[in-house]
């Protein structure tokens, strides 16, 4: 199973294109296709970025599009097809909406990615929060955290056992004893979900030192905080160097020191990973940036005093 060893921290990135809301995308993603996809999952595999991720919608509403968009590859195939394209960097979907499908079809969906990867898959799991398409798909919304919660064990025990309640699957992952699966959301019930039965937590968003510690008691309480684990966080968007253009409020820029004393100045006690993002204005500049963090920032932040 992929764990983060002790005493480190590593960094990952949502991958552009993929994923084009409109709270987020940039101009040039509009444009852009599977070859600048390819070619940003390349150079995250070449520089050492722990994973790559993709987000998952099914079908939107109208009312949302205005924000979010309708452009959503789908997370599983997207990682499969980057999979032929890479060969060291993790595939991560943050997050795949666990009450969509049975959690029989997730186990065989992420044991088949992980197969093909050769070990690199990331069970990123969360309950969703688009009403609209709860319905639309004729799940629940209201019950949606009980299904996850109820879920999970099965996804883990079939990820974990090629037979499950008579049932077998194949092929297998190729990860012992499974991928691991790492649950997202940053409300108290999500924190709670990830404490009980994650091996990792993925916030959707800046984690903090309250929210860590809820985690951590948690994981007490549930007899599980001897085993490692997955504690994220999500950094401002990061330009390396001087930006010749407005990178919007909020950014961090300039040297690499400074860039790294503010990640760490915000990042809470015990995080051991780092969801980092990027503007830019290219697939070129995209990738530039990806390097320079990765050559001068990322050895600033990776070792855990």
């Amino acid at each position: 199973m992929i764990e983060i060893p002790p005493g480190a921290r590593v960094f990952g990135m949502q991958l552009p294109i993929q994923a084009q809301s409109n709270y987020f995308v940039g101009d040039w993603e509009h444009e852009a296709g599977p070859t600048e996809l390819a070619r940003i999952a390349k150079t995250a595999d070449d520089t050492g970025f722990h994973y790559v991720g993709v987000c998952d919608h099914v079908s939107l509403p109208e009312s949302v599009v205005g924000g979010m968009g309708t452009h959503w590859m789908e997370p599983i195939g997207t990682l499969s097809w980057l999979a032929a394209h890479t060969t060291r960097v993790n595939l991560l979907t943050h997050v795949y909406v666990l009450p969509y499908r049975h959690p029989l079809l997730a186990a065989k969906q992420f044991a088949n990615l992980d197969y093909l990867s050769r070990g690199r898959a990331l069970v990123g799991v969360g309950a969703g929060h688009v009403e609209a398409e709860f319905d639309h798909l004729g799940v629940d919304f209201h019950s949606r955290g009980k299904a996850v919660n109820d879920a999970l064990p099965v996804l883990a025990a079939a990820l974990k056992s090629e037979f499950v309640d008579g049932f077998g699957a194949r092929p297998r992952p190729v990860q012992s004893p499974r991928p691991p699966i790492w649950v997202a959301g940053s409300s108290a019930p999500a924190i709670a979900r990830a404490a009980r039965f994650g091996d990792g937590w993925l916030p959707q968003g800046p984690s903090n030192a309250e929210m860590v510690a809820t985690l951590q008691a948690g994981r007490e309480a549930a007899g599980r905080s001897h085993l490692p684990m997955m504690i994220g966080h999500i950094t401002p968007f990061l330009y390396v160097g001087d930006p010749s253009f407005d990178v919007g409020q909020g950014t961090i820029s300039g040297a690499p020191v400074a860039i790294a004393e503010q990640i760490l100045a915000s990042t809470a006690d015990g995080v051991n990973q780092l969801q980092v993002r990027f503007k830019a204005r290219s697939c070129d500049e995209l990738c530039e940036q990806m390097v320079a963090f990765a050559t001068e920032v990322a050895p600033l932040l990776t070792s855990i005093a």
